[in-house]
């Protein structure tokens, strides 16, 4: 029975140890077909494995608390950033609220700067307790640009209405000058005017014949110029109002002359054309009018009684009306050299142009004198003043003779005077190019004493 059972425990055995070896076999070839032979081995984590993970975890814990610190910092920068610039707005609104003064707007922006001082000393406080990782840097950055946003539109308000208050003030104070101005103007019309009528010549009252210089005569001629000058200007503009051609009408008067690249230098060519044609004549002592009584001065016991009748024309003439003059004495000497230098001066052309006729030509001619024409008005003044003038230089003992620059003649500061500053460059004068144009206003020589002459100047060539 025993022996039956051991063959029978034997065969189980032999059938398990086999079929273990089939397993192993087939796995053994397994490895081999898929690992080439190699066996796997299995390692086990060791102690020193885990401390690296546990020292690279403290690691990130300690970068993501930098970065959220470094977070925290910059959202507490931009919220000193943002007080500051509320500080600032707030005390703009106080410089402001000062004039015109404004409590409640005092008041406010007070209240706002101590608000921010506040703000910035519980920054302090949190800084100083190390409690600035309770702030969000989200809601901090967020609340520091909606306040800067803010305080950057109060500045912008408050400067608005600093620009506005200082616009009405220059407003204000243009109103005060432009009415300064109109009065201004209206006093000089008005001294003008009673310079026009003659009745500031009381400047001259103290003249006296025998004691007559040359600082007299020149500050009649300063006179007469000015109306020559106020002429021009009259006559331009009626040339402007008949659509003349300013720029050929001065090739007419100055034919070498170009004044297309300084049109304000026209002026001077009309100017010189009016004081060639009213002080023709000036030596002589009717100014080539037909014979009169003193028709030449200085001839022996003549001479003192020629002085004496010009001088008594001076003193005439030089406090009456020129028109009122004409009309009461059209044959007088002053009338005919009125009519004279009207016909020289206003030749037919340009008369019929500005006026549509030549009614004033023959009211002129015929002894009459136009009360309402300004054009008329300012010439009659200007004859006025030429012919006292030339009274006066009759009147002298030193004896005064007019003259002008020829054209390119040199620049000399002792017999002229520019009436221009820019037309040459300041290389052009140095190298000595400066030359005469033309001769705007004649000089006077008295005795020995020289009034310059003005001159146009021009590049030499030009």
């Amino acid at each position: 029975m025993a022996d039956d059972a051991a063959p029978a425990f034997k065969s189980k055995g032999s059938r398990f140890s086999r079929t273990i070896h089939r397993v192993m076999n087939f796995r053994s070839s397994s490895k081999e077909k898929s690992g080439g032979g190699k066996i796997g081995i299995c390692i086990l984590p060791s102690s020193h494995d885990k401390s690296l993970r546990e020292e690279t975890f403290r690691d990130k814990m300690d970068g993501d608390l930098k970065a959220n610190l470094r977070t925290v910092l910059e959202a507490v920068v931009a919220r000193l950033f943002a007080s500051a610039s509320a500080i600032k707005a707030a005390y703009a609104e106080l410089q402001i609220a000062q004039y015109p003064y404004d409590i409640d707007a005092i008041q406010t922006s007070d209240q706002a700067v101590v608000d921010e001082l506040l703000a910035i000393s519980e920054l302090k406080r949190k800084f100083l307790r190390r409690e600035l990782l309770d702030i969000s840097p989200q809601v901090t950055f967020m609340l520091a640009e909606i306040q800067e946003q803010q305080s950057l539109l109060k500045t912008y308000e408050i400067t608005f209405k600093k620009l506005e208050a200082n616009s009405e003030a220059k407003d204000s104070e243009i109103s005060t000058l432009r009415d300064r101005l109109s009065q201004s103007i209206s006093e000089n019309k008005a001294i003008e005017k009673r310079l026009n009528t003659s009745g500031s010549q009381s400047l001259f009252d103290n003249f006296r014949i025998g004691a007559l210089g040359p600082h007299h005569f020149v500050q009649v001629l300063h006179l007469a110029l000015r109306s020559v000058r106020s002429f021009a200007r009259t006559m331009v503009k009626e040339m402007e109002a008949a659509k003349w051609d300013l720029h050929e009408a001065l090739k007419f008067i100055e034919p070498d002359m170009d004044f297309s690249s300084r049109p304000g230098h026209r002026v001077f060519g009309f100017e010189a054309y009016v004081c060639k044609s009213i002080f023709e004549g000036f030596d002589f002592p009717n100014f080539m009018l037909p014979i009169t009584e003193y028709s030449s001065k200085k001839q022996g016991q003549g001479q003192a009684q020629a002085q004496q009748h010009f001088f008594d024309q001076f003193k005439r003439l030089k406090s009456l009306n020129p028109k009122q003059f004409i009309l009461q004495s059209p044959q007088s000497s002053f009338a005919k050299f009125t009519r004279a230098k009207y016909l020289v001066l206003v030749h037919a052309k340009m008369e019929c142009s500005f006026f549509g006729n030549l009614s004033l030509r023959k009211v002129v001619t015929g002894g009459g004198c136009p009360q309402e024409l300004a054009f008329f008005t300012a010439f009659v003044e200007m004859c006025k003043r030429i012919w006292v003038l030339h009274c006066l230089a009759f009147s002298m003992d030193d004896e005064v003779s007019i003259f002008q620059a020829k054209r390119g003649s040199r620049f000399s500061e002792v017999f002229m005077e520019s009436v221009t500053e820019d037309v040459l460059s300041s290389e052009d004068a140095g190298n000595g190019d400066t030359r005469v144009g033309f001769t705007v206003v004649p000089g006077f020589k008295v005795g020995r004493n020289v009034v310059q002459c003005q001159v146009y100047l021009s590049p030499v060539g030009s």
